[in-house]
């Protein structure tokens, strides 16, 4: 027998409507933030759930179960998403409604890179502000939330100058996100998160970046390339280099590659996801950041129809000779700055061209310390370790 479920079950399942902390998550936990975190946490729906990774499937069906409980076993279908280097991405079909939700469980030690509590109140935020699905509760490893159908961006795609114009306006919405008051100077509220972030990991006697590795050939790999002095020098140069540009801090996404990217068609309209690094950045980082993944990112992906089907993790491709051009840029930052409802002025343009410009190497510093991270936490079958070589190799050329 089949059961209908009401036409707003969906809706009731969601966390009733909170207001956002009005303080940026940054600061010791004993702060008014984390305890506002952890009151509008508190609130969302948990089920008693650990999805294995080696049994995502089987683990998928118990939490949408606990969550759902209309829902049988048996009128789930499953696909693997997206075969990512941080987490394990599954689409859920409830074959009697067509209902699907995405389940995403987190990767191992990923704690070590990802605030999970402010990931919660990123979905939540955006969720208000119509820039996210809906979250719809939590399991002990991990969120489930709605699905954006659609299209997952290409490479081709983000360098179309159409779409990449969608991007760009769809960007420049996610800017005007607060979490609370608006931004003013001395505002640490809204402090960017970047600099201390990448101090954390390279803390001096106790630094998340491993000292050595236990793998032998990742070790010899990380003696050759890696001088953590030197690493460090080059921090406090980057640092008081952009720093001087005075850039705005805007609420970024700070991962925007392709595979984050999906195109509505019946809307002509860009949509983000994966808010787990959404933070208050630098402006010039999150755009930045974005130019980056022109060159091609950590997936190679077998993409069947481009229509959130299974992508098949076999290594990385990174091609800088894509990384777009001053005439390509300009155009996005004329649609970015229109979207935003600045005067797209040939001064203004200019002053973010160099902005963003400047703080892509930020980018190259954070993702290249990032791996290093990950090459010693990680479970998940990818040379974290060759690409944080390749991310400092860029920087250092482009410095």
């Amino acid at each position: 027998m089949t059961i209908t479920l009401p036409a707003d079950y969906f809706e009731q399942r969601q966390p009733k409507k909170v207001d956002a902390p009005t303080i940026s998550p940054t600061g010791p936990p004993t702060t008014q933030l984390h305890l506002a975190m952890d009151k509008v946490i508190a609130k969302t729906l948990r089920v008693d759930v650990t999805i294995s990774h080696d049994a995502l499937f089987g683990g998928a069906s118990k939490a949408c179960v606990a969550l759902f409980p209309h829902w049988k076993e048996t009128d789930l279908a499953f696909v693997q998403c997206k075969d990512g280097i941080t987490n394990k991405l599954i689409r859920v079909t409830h074959e009697p409604t067509q209902e699907n939700v995405l389940v995403r469980a987190y990767g191992k030690g990923s704690e070590h890179l990802i605030d999970r509590r402010r990931e919660i109140i990123n979905i939540l935020t955006l969720s208000g502000q119509g820039l996210a699905p809906p979250l719809y509760g939590r399991f002990n490893n991990g969120l489930i939330y709605g699905y954006i159908p659609g299209e997952v961006f290409s490479l081709e795609d983000m360098r179309d100058k159409h779409k990449s114009k969608l991007i760009a306006q769809k960007l420049a919405k996610w800017h005007k996100v607060r979490y609370g008051p608006p931004i003013s100077d001395g505002d640490s509220d809204v402090a960017p998160e970047l600099w201390a972030t990448m101090w954390k990991w390279l803390k001096q006697g106790d630094p998340t970046v491993p000292a050595q590795f236990a793998d032998p050939n990742m070790q010899k790999v990380f003696i050759k390339h890696f001088d953590m002095k030197l690493i460090r020098q080059e921090l406090v140069n980057l640092q008081k280099r952009l720093d001087a540009l005075n850039a705005p801090v805007v609420f970024g996404h700070n991962d925007l590659l392709y595979g984050n990217i999906v195109y509505e068609p019946d809307k002509d309209e860009a949509s983000f996801i994966d808010y787990e690094y959404g933070s208050y950045s630098y402006r010039g980082f999150d755009i930045g950041n974005h130019f980056n993944e022109y060159a091609g990112n950590v997936f190679v992906t077998q993409n069947y129809n481009r229509i959130w089907t299974n992508m098949v993790l076999l290594g990385f491709e990174c091609d800088y000779t894509y990384y777009p051009s001053k005439s390509a840029q300009l155009e996005w930052f004329k649609e970015y700055l229109t979207s935003s409802g600045e005067d797209p002025t040939p001064e203004t343009i200019e002053s973010l061209y160099h902005e963003v410009n400047e703080f892509a190497l930020a980018s190259h510093f954070y993702w290249g310390l990032w791996a290093l991270v990950q090459a010693d936490h990680s479970d998940i079958d990818f040379d974290y370790i060759d690409y944080a070589r390749l991310r400092f190799e860029e920087y250092r050329k482009r410095a």
